[in-house]
C-alpha cells in the first residue's frame, strides 16, 4: 500500500487492504485462543486482556500518526499505510520464539513429550504435572466433542448455549456503539459543539483513555471476574449513552452541555475498556473445550466483524435518521445485553476449560479436581458464604471449586466386596461425625452420573441435609449425618484414577 501512490495503482491499495484484512481476521481469533491455552489458570484473565491492550495501543498510534501535522496529509499518507509492515515484521521475527500450545500438542496431536517441553518453557518450571493432569481430564471429558466444523458446531445441541453466549458476547461488543465513537468521534464531538480542531484532539483523548483503562483492567480480570466486569462495563455504557443523548438534545439551550457530552463519551469509552473491550474474546475461547474451540472462534470472528461492518456502514445513515437520538438504539441494545449477561453468562474466573465446558453438558455443572491438588484426599464440610445454612462436602485443598449449595451428596467407590476396601479407613459400617470424612490414599476419576450405584460392588455414601439418613451400599454403609438447609442435589461418582468429578443438577 505504501507504493500505491508511486505506482499510481489503486489496485495495489485494494490488494494490500485485502491481505491485511485476512491477517487481521486470523489474528482476531487465533491470538485470544492461543493466550487462553498457554496461560496458567490464575493469570488467564489478565493475559487475555493484554491482547486488547495491544489493540488499543495500535489504535492510539494510528490516531496520533494520522493527524495532519504528522502523516495524515496528501504527501505523507503512503508512509502511514506502509507502516503496517512494521508489526508484521515483528511478528515474523518473534513468533518462532513462541512455543506451540501445550493443549494442542497433547490433546490434538498426542505429543506428550513436546507438550511437557512447551509447558516447562512457559511456566519456567519443571513441575508441570498439574497442568498435564488438567489437560488429560479435559481430554477425557471431551472425547465426544472431537474437532468440529462451523456447521457441525451450529447443529450440536449440547453446545448451542455456549455458542449462543459467545455470539451474544461478540454482539455486545460491536453493537454497543463503541465503533460509532471510534470511527466518527470527530464528527460526534463537532455535533456536540466543539470546534473542528478541538474535536480532533478530543479523539486522541478517546484513544488514550482506552489504553489507560485497558491497562487498569488487567489486574481486575482475575480478581473481580469476567462476568462481573462485563456487567459493570455494559451498565456504565448504558448510563452514559443516555447522557450522550440528553446532552445532544439540550446543547442548544445550555452551552455547557458540550462538555457533558465530551465527558460522557470518555466515560462511555472507559466502561467499554473495562468490560466489553476484551472480555467477549476471552469468554468465547474459555466456553469451549479443545475440539470445538477453533470453530467457535471462527464463528465469533465472523459475527464480530460483520456487526462491526454494519455499524461502520450504517452509522452515518443513523445520524441522518435519528439526529440527536442517534445513541438511543445503542442504549436499548446495551440494556438487552446486560440482561442476557446477568441471566445466562457464567463466571469463568479460576475455572479450568473442562469445568467451564461441563457447565453446559446436559444442563449439569461438573467440576474436576486433579489428584495433585489433593495431597490428603478427603471430604469435609464446606460452608458457603452466601447461604450460611447450606453445607457441601468437597475435597480439601482445592482452590478451583466454586461455591455450591446442596441438600445431598452421593459418593460411589468401586469395592471388591460389599464389606470392606483398602481405600477406606474403616470397614464399610456406619460411622457418624460432625465435621468431615476421610478416604485415605484415594485417587479419583471423573465419570458421568451413573445408575450403577445400586450394584453390590459399590459402597454408596449419602449425605441428606435436614435428616439422619444412611443408604446401604452392598451389605453396609459408611455414614449419615444431620444437617440443615436445602437446595439442588449433588452426586459424585468417584473411581480410580485420576480426578474427582462433582455433578450439580
Amino acid at each position: 500500500m505504501g507504493f500505491s501512490q508511486m505506482s499510481n495503482s489503486f489496485e495495489m491499495l485494494i490488494l494490500g487492504r485485502l491481505v491485511i484484512g485476512i491477517n487481521c481476521g486470523l489474528n482476531t481469533s487465533l491470538v485470544p485462543m492461543y493466550i487462553s491455552e498457554i496461560a496458567p489458570l490464575n493469570l488467564r484473565g489478565g493475559l487475555g486482556t493484554v491482547n486488547q491492550l495491544a489493540v488499543t495501543i495500535g489504535l492510539l498510534l494510528s490516531q496520533v500518526l494520522g493527524i495532519e501535522q504528522l502523516l495524515g496529509n496528501k504527501k505523507a499518507w503512503p508512509i502511514l499505510l506502509g507502516l503496517a509492515v512494521v508489526p508484521a515484521v515483528m511478528q515474523m521475527v518473534l513468533l518462532p520464539v513462541c512455543p506451540e500450545s501445550p493443549r494442542y500438542l497433547l490433546m490434538s496431536r498426542q505429543m506428550e513429550d513436546e507438550a511437557r517441553r512447551a509447558l516447562r518453557r512457559l511456566r519456567a518450571s519443571s513441575h508441570v504435572e498439574e497442568d498435564i493432569e488438567e489437560m488429560r481430564a479435559e481430554e477425557a471429558a471431551s472425547q465426544t466433542e472431537a474437532h468440529m466444523t462451523m456447521l457441525q458446531l451450529v447443529r450440536n445441541s449440547n453446545l448451542r448455549m455456549p455458542l449462543t453466549i459467545g455470539v451474544v458476547m461478540q454482539l455486545s461488543q460491536q453493537l454497543s456503539g463503541i465503533n460509532a465513537v471510534l470511527y466518527y468521534s470527530t464528527s460526534l464531538f463537532t455535533a456536540a459543539g466543539l470546534e473542528e480542531w478541538q474535536s480532533k484532539y478530543a479523539t486522541l483523548g478517546v484513544g488514550s483513555v482506552m489504553v489507560v483503562m485497558t491497562l487498569v483492567s488487567i489486574p481486575l480480570m482475575d480478581r473481580a471476574g469476567r462476568r462481573t466486569l462485563h456487567l459493570y462495563g455494559l451498565g456504565g455504557m448504558f448510563i452514559f449513552s443516555i447522557f450522550i443523548t440528553i446532552s445532544l438534545l439540550i446543547k442548544e439551550m445550555m452551552s455547557w452541555m458540550t462538555f457533558i457530552s465530551v465527558i460522557s463519551t470518555l466515560c462511555f469509552v472507559i466502561f467499554f475498556s473495562v468490560g466489553p473491550g476484551s472480555i467477549p474474546w476471552m469468554i468465547t475461547a474459555e466456553l469451549f473445550s479443545q475440539g470445538p474451540r477453533p470453530a467457535a472462534m471462527s464463528i465469533a470472528v465472523l459475527v464480530n466483524w460483520l456487526s462491526n461492518f454494519i455499524v461502520g456502514i450504517g452509522f452515518p445513515k443513523m445520524q441522518e435518521t435519528f439526529e440527536n437520538y442517534t445513541f438511543l438504539p445503542f442504549s436499548v441494545l446495551l440494556g438487552c445485553f446486560w440482561i442476557f449477561t446477568y441471566y445466562k453468562v457464567p463466571e469463568t474466573k479460576n475455572k479450568t476449560f473442562e469445568e467451564i465446558s461441563a457447565i453446559f453438558t446436559r444442563g449439569v455443572d461438573r467440576y474436576y479436581i486433579p489428584p495433585s491438588r489433593l495431597p490428603v484426599p478427603s471430604l469435609h464440610r464446606y460452608l458457603t458464604p452466601h447461604r450460611p445454612s447450606l453445607h457441601l462436602f468437597l475435597p480439601r485443598t482445592s482452590t478451583s471449586v466454586p461455591e455450591w449449595s446442596c441438600p445431598s451428596l452421593t459418593l460411589s467407590l468401586p469395592l471388591p466386596s460389599p464389606a470392606s476396601h483398602p481405600l477406606l479407613p474403616i470397614s464399610a459400617s456406619t460411622q457418624e461425625t460432625q465435621d468431615w470424612y476421610r478416604i485415605v490414599k484415594a485417587k479419583f476419576h471423573s465419570t458421568r452420573k451413573s445408575r450403577e450405584s445400586s450394584s453390590p460392588n459399590y459402597l454408596l455414601l449419602h449425605k441428606k441435609i435436614g435428616s439422619d439418613k444412611t443408604i446401604e451400599g452392598g451389605d453396609g454403609s459408611l455414614w449419615g449425618h444431620r444437617g440443615e438447609g436445602g437446595g439442588p442435589p449433588v452426586e459424585l461418582q468417584c473411581r480410580p484414577p485420576p480426578a474427582l468429578s462433582c455433578f450439580l443438577n
